[in-house]
C-alpha cells in the first residue's frame, strides 16, 4: 500500500486512479490512505461547476481545461454523475465531452456516482479531490450532477463555485430561489448567443444588488462554451477569486469550516457503520413481528440500539 501511495504522490495516474477506487469502494485501507495523504493537501484550487442539466457544464469544462493547461497548470476533474441503480457506478460518462484531454499526462479525469447523495455529491467525491490535491494537481474541477436547488453541497468542498445559467431554460426563475444565489462565487451565463442572455445577466445583477455590498461581488460572465467565447474572462475571474480567498478573512473562514466538516463527516460515517452492524445483529423475525403488530415502535427499538452502543463505549 505504501508503494502505491508513493507512486500516486509521484504523479502516476494509474496509481491515483487505484487510490480513488479504494476510497470510493470503502476499502479497509481507505482511512489509512487518506490519513497518509492529508499532510500533502491544501495546495490545489478546488473549483465547483454546477448548474441545471443541459447548461453545458462539460463543454465549458473542456475549454477551461485547455485554458489552465496553457498556464502550465496540472489539472484534475471529478465529474459527478447520477449513480446506476444496478452497478452503483456513474452512468452519464461526462468524460466523453472531454476526450481531447483523456490521454494528457497533466490532466486526470474521473467520473464518479452520487451514491444516493441528495446534494449531488458523495463523500468519495470530496476524498477524490483531496487525493488529486495531494498528488500534485494545481486545479481541481468538480462538475456536479445538476439537480438544482439541492446542489448546495458543492459550497462545502469547493474554494470557488461557478453557477451556470442558460437563457430560456427557466434559469431566470431558478436563480431567484433560496440557496442558489448564496452558493455562487461566479455566475456564468452560458450559451450567451441565445435570446434573453442580456436580460438574464441583468436579473442576476439586480439580485446581487439586493443582497447588498460584500467584499467579493460575484461577477456575471457571458460565455459560449462551444466556441470558447468568454473563457479567458472566466479563467481570469477564477484566478481573481483564488487570490481574494488567499488574502481575506472569508478564505480563512471557509478553510476552517471545511476542516470542521471533514471531521464531522468522518464521525458520521464511522458511527453509521457501527449502528448498521448492530442493527443487523438485532434484526430478527421476532422483532419485525413485534413492530408489525405494534407491540413496540421503531423509535424505542432505535433508542435501545443506540443506548446499547454508547453504553458499550
Amino acid at each position: 500500500m505504501d508503494f502505491l501511495v508513493q507512486k500516486a504522490l509521484d504523479g502516476d495516474h494509474r496509481s491515483i486512479a487505484r487510490l480513488i477506487s479504494l476510497v470510493e469502494n470503502e476499502s479497509p485501507f481507505a482511512s489509512q490512505i487518506m490519513a497518509h495523504l492529508y499532510a500533502y493537501t491544501g495546495k490545489a484550487h478546488i473549483i465547483g461547476v454546477t448548474g441545471s442539466p443541459g447548461a453545458g457544464k462539460s463543454t465549458l469544462l473542456d475549454k477551461l481545461i485547455s485554458s489552465f493547461k496553457g498556464m502550465g497548470k496540472k489539472i484534475g476533474v471529478i465529474a459527478v454523475d447520477p449513480t446506476s441503480p444496478f452497478s452503483g457506478g456513474a452512468i452519464l460518462g461526462d468524460r466523453l465531452r472531454m476526450q481531447d484531454h483523456a490521454l494528457d499526462t497533466d490532466v486526470f479525469i474521473r467520473s464518479m456516482g452520487t451514491r444516493g447523495s441528495l446534494g449531488g455529491l458523495s463523500r468519495a467525491a470530496y476524498e477524490a479531490a483531496m487525493i488529486l490535491d495531494a498528488c500534485g494537481k494545481d486545479v481541481i474541477f468538480i462538475e456536479t450532477v445538476g439537480v438544482g436547488q439541492s446542489e448546495v453541497d458543492i459550497v462545502k468542498i469547493a474554494d470557488t463555485v461557478c453557477l451556470l445559467l442558460v437563457p430560456g431554460m427557466g434559469d431566470d426563475v431558478q436563480v431567484m430561489k433560496a440557496g442558489i444565489m448564496e452558493i455562487a462565487d461566479i455566475f456564468v451565463i452560458n450559451k450567451a448567443d441565445r435570446d434573453g442572455a442580456d436580460r438574464l445577466a441583468a436579473e442576476v445583477n439586480i439580485m446581487l444588488d439586493l443582497y447588498g455590498k460584500k467584499a467579493w461581488r460575484p461577477p456575471v460572465i457571458k460565455t459560449i462554451a462551444e466556441t470558447g467565447e468568454g473563457i479567458d474572462e472566466l479563467s481570469k475571474a477564477l484566478l481573481d477569486h483564488r487570490q481574494y480567498l488567499s488574502k481575506s478573512d472569508e478564505g480563512k473562514k471557509r478553510f476552517y469550516s471545511r476542516i470542521k466538516m471533514e471531521v464531522e463527516e468522518i464521525l458520521k460515517r464511522e458511527i453509521a457503520k457501527v449502528v448498521e452492524e448492530r442493527w443487523k445483529e438485532c434484526c430478527n423475525d421476532e422483532l419485525i413481528s413485534a413492530l408489525c403488530a405494534k407491540r413496540i415502535d421503531p423509535y424505542t427499538v432505535a433508542g435501545r440500539i443506540l443506548g446499547d452502543i454508547f453504553s458499550r463505549g
